[in-house]
């Protein structure tokens, strides 16, 4: 089992100052930023950023984490708390709107989701296993079809996060948009 070393306090000071950086410039930019840009706007060199996060989806997947296990937890509450039909579609709705947070990650997304190398995989692998668990328990509720995959589910969910993040939905919009469009997952 190979041990992870702790970075010296400059180098977890210069890796936070990356992760902040990249945060607020997705949120303003969008991921398809300059990552250069991120460098110099967290005070490092670029060639700092690159050792820490060889690729930008190996940034993109570093500053989702918190996001994803936040979502996760969601879902978790989701499925404790309501029948498995209401858990999975507030989930969708949830899911999309969360994934819309910065302009072009859904775009990011779907490309990862196939690659199977990607470094984003490991990041949202656990969305699309989560997903799968919902549409599980509500199939066995009798409320999905067999034939509804939780890669076609999340491939529409990443879909309308895309038409959200497009047309600038509020998130009532947003809501109406995946009701109306996930009302055919339901049997």
């Amino acid at each position: 089992m190979a041990t992870v070393r702790k970075l010296r306090a400059d180098a977890q000071r210069n890796r936070d100052a990356i992760l902040d950086a990249a945060r607020a410039t997705f949120e303003t930019e969008g991921v398809l930023t300059s990552l250069d840009g991120i460098a110099l706007k967290a005070g490092v060199g670029n060639a700092t950023l690159y050792r820490n996060f060889p690729t930008r989806d190996d940034l993109l997947a570093a500053v989702m984490a918190t996001s994803i296990e936040a979502a996760l937890a969601e879902a978790d509450e989701l499925s404790s708390s309501r029948t498995p039909r209401e858990a999975l579609s507030e989930w969708l709705v949830r899911l999309t709107w969360q994934l819309r947070i910065w302009h072009d990650l859904p775009y990011c997304l779907a490309t990862a989701h196939h690659d199977g190398d990607s470094p984003m995989r490991p990041a949202t692998d656990p969305l699309l296993d989560r997903t799968g668990a919902l549409i599980e328990a509500a199939r066995t509720a009798g409320d999905v079809p067999a034939t509804v995959t939780a890669g076609e589910v999340y491939e529409l969910v990443l879909a309308l996060s895309w038409a959200v993040d497009r047309f600038q939905d509020d998130e009532p919009t947003a809501r109406r948009r995946v009701t109306m469009a996930t009302a055919g997952l339901f049997a």
